[in-house]
């Protein structure tokens, strides 16, 4: 329900109104828990996309450009212009594929291991410490029920 000026309260019926309001809280809650992690990850001189594919490529290994963008939610430009900055820094390396010209890999290089090594463990603690209005138990709860939100909202989108 949504108040007005004489205190009275529009409504735009239960579920309607349930959905704004978890919009709002999960908003606020994604703003919070976001910028936790974007004090962490500044601190070492990274922003979001730089830090994004060095923990997917720690976390994950070598991996296809195209495949890095859409783990980490960038467009093909935007992934081409962070690595760019990231091999400026010999963080990461493009290799060639030997079975598809076409195609590129990425991976960190030693340095890039050396810093997501070093930076991570700190950046999960920040995280936790963020998290920790939940216990274990209701954080595993709430990301259940919020891949399935996302998957269905994802859904609708694809219809």
């Amino acid at each position: 329900m949504n108040p007005r000026d004489d205190g009275r309260s529009i409504s735009y019926g239960a579920g309607a109104d349930a959905a704004l309001k978890l919009f709002v809280v999960l908003s606020r809650a994604h703003r919070a828990m976001a910028e936790h992690a974007k004090r962490d990850y500044e601190r070492h001189g990274l922003g979001a996309t730089e830090f994004g594919v060095l923990e997917a490529l720690h976390h994950k290994g070598r991996l296809l450009v195209g495949e890095l963008g859409s783990r980490i939610l960038l467009t093909s430009g935007s992934t081409t212009y962070v690595l760019d900055k990231l091999e400026e820094r010999r963080l990461v390396r493009r290799t060639p594929s030997a079975s598809d010209r076409r195609a590129l890999y990425v991976e960190l290089t030693a340095a890039g291991q050396r810093l997501i090594a070093e930076i991570f463990p700190a950046h999960a603690e920040a995280i936790r410490q963020a998290a920790a209005g939940l216990t274990t138990e209701e954080q595993r709860a709430a990301t259940a029920l919020l891949k399935r939100l996302g998957r269905s909202a994802q859904e609708r989108l694809d219809e």
